[in-house]
């Protein structure tokens, strides 16, 4: 296959015809922007299971999304999409990066679902920004950051929906957007590596920062994940 790009976990290969691609999961663990890197097998087939799960989901209520179809156990066809330079992360939960700037203790539930915007950089860390900024700098307009904050809104509302099902805690996590055929669509994946989830009753982690922190059981908490989704879902 023809590659295309190459990311820290998945690989983009050329698809079927100029409007699709076909995208594999890595085993590759990273975190600090790359810095901390390890491979971890199995955790691409965990992620793509779990993300091909949550986005067949999101389709059937009435999400549009890049996935065309899966093809094996790592990989994907999906859309090929011009991907909004902005990465669109939703909080429910104190935790990470939000806790250490505003001193709210890990672990707290917001008041209200908080939706913040980055900008999609490696070199200048993906800092985060507001609209007036973006809008601004060219990035995107205001009606679809508008798009951008009403579908993430949406998402979380069928997601927490679902991990609570689960007996999951959907803390907060990241979502990626696209332009193909005129409109914006779901795009990358949503997985634990990038999604913080912990156990409804104990708080156990189950997501990357086990990773992050060198708590262990990396695979085992993916694996938790994928088992109590595919019960959730019937699957």
């Amino acid at each position: 296959m023809q590659k295309l790009y190459e990311g820290k976990s998945k690989i983009v290969y050329k698809g079927e015809d100029d409007k699709t691609c076909i995208i594999s999961y890595k085993d590759t663990a990273t975190a600090g922007n790359g810095a901390k890197k390890e491979d971890l097998p199995g955790k691409g087939r965990l992620n793509a299971a779990i993300s091909n799960l949550i986005f067949e989901y999101l389709a059937e209520n009435g999400v549009k999304t890049h996935l065309v179809k899966v093809l094996s156990e790592t990989s994907v066809l999906a859309k090929i999409a011009e991907i909004v330079q902005v990465e669109v992360i939703v909080r429910n939960v104190a935790a990470g990066s939000f806790s250490k700037k505003y001193g709210v203790p890990e672990g707290t539930s917001l008041k209200n679902t908080v939706v913040e915007f980055c900008l999609k950089s490696d070199e200048l860390g993906d800092p985060m920004i507001n609209d007036c900024q973006l809008t601004a700098i060219g990035v995107a307009t205001q009606e679809e950051l508008d798009e951008l904050k009403s579908a993430a809104l949406k998402i979380d509302s069928l997601l927490t929906s679902l991990f609570l099902k689960a007996g999951i805690r959907l803390i907060d996590y990241k979502l990626e957007f696209g332009k193909a055929d005129g409109e914006i669509i779901l795009c990358d994946e949503i997985s634990p590596d990038s999604c913080r989830l912990w156990d409804a009753d104990t708080d156990k982690k189950l997501d990357k920062d086990r990773f992050r922190r060198d708590m262990g059981g990396v695979i085992e908490g993916y694996e938790e994940v994928l088992k109590r989704l595919k019960e959730a879902l019937g699957k």
